[in-house]
């Protein structure tokens, strides 16, 4: 049987990260997983060596170098050199505009898509060194359209379409695929903790189905690459 690379996933211990985590997990990956609760953090971990999967964690503030440097760091220690990266942290600061403050909008570009260019820039090199390698950002549908409330996030999605697709552009004949998954409103606590959107939960997405998503691109054959991937409900 092929060994499978160690995978990263920032954001990993609720929703769609953490979901993302146990479906690479459950297909082969050694797992390293990130989360700015500490507290959290070795609890996963400890859930996904119960399962009897190989797995390694450290918090992290994404939108800062020094900790996302420490976490890789420790993650490649542990698991080895991270040959799947799922970039998925990120915050929903959904207010109307005359609500939203400097913070909100820093907070939202630090986590949404400063840390893109954190994370990828200590685990880039060694996929271009191996001539192997999976990017895969975790943007929204939020990213083509905007919608009330959505000022900041949707500025924020944006810009993960735009580093994805001038990243993948720079790397695939390097033999690394990049990939932008944009999914639709899915059922997770970072959509359910906020008030300026009231889908109904049973016409959502929900984790697994990002997860599979996710997954399903990173089986795809080496030679072909989805660069992007949309994501709606069937019946929404």
């Amino acid at each position: 049987m092929t060994t499978k690379p160690p995978a990263l996933v920032t954001g990993a211990t609720e929703g769609i990260g953490r979901a993302t985590a146990f479906a690479l997990a459950r297909a082969g990956h050694p797992v390293g997983v990130c989360a700015r609760t500490e507290a959290k953090v070795p609890a996963l971990v400890a859930e996904l060596k119960k399962e009897g999967f190989k797995a390694a964690g450290a918090r992290c503030d994404v939108g800062d170098a020094d900790s996302v440097a420490a976490m890789v760091k420790s993650v490649e220690t542990a698991l080895g050199p991270i040959g799947v990266l799922i970039n998925n942290a990120g915050i929903a600061r959904l207010k109307p505009f005359d609500q939203l403050t400097i913070e909100d909008f820093d907070a939202t570009m630090a986590t949404n898509v400063r840390s893109l260019f954190l994370v990828t820039r200590l685990v880039l090199p060694g996929m271009r060194a191996r001539k192997s390698g999976d990017i895969v950002n975790v943007a929204s549908l939020a990213g083509r359209n905007g919608f009330v409330g959505g000022t900041a996030y949707t500025a924020s999605k944006h810009a993960v379409l735009g580093f994805s697709k001038s990243l993948m552009l720079e790397v695939r004949k390097e033999n690394v695929r990049v990939i932008a998954i944009c999914p639709g409103t899915v059922d997770t606590p970072m959509m359910q903790n906020q008030n300026m959107m009231n889908p109904r939960a049973d016409h959502v997405l929900q984790a697994d189905d990002i997860a599979a998503t996710i997954l399903a691109a990173l089986q795809l054959p080496a030679r072909a690459m989805v660069s992007e991937l949309d994501i709606r409900p069937t019946d929404p």
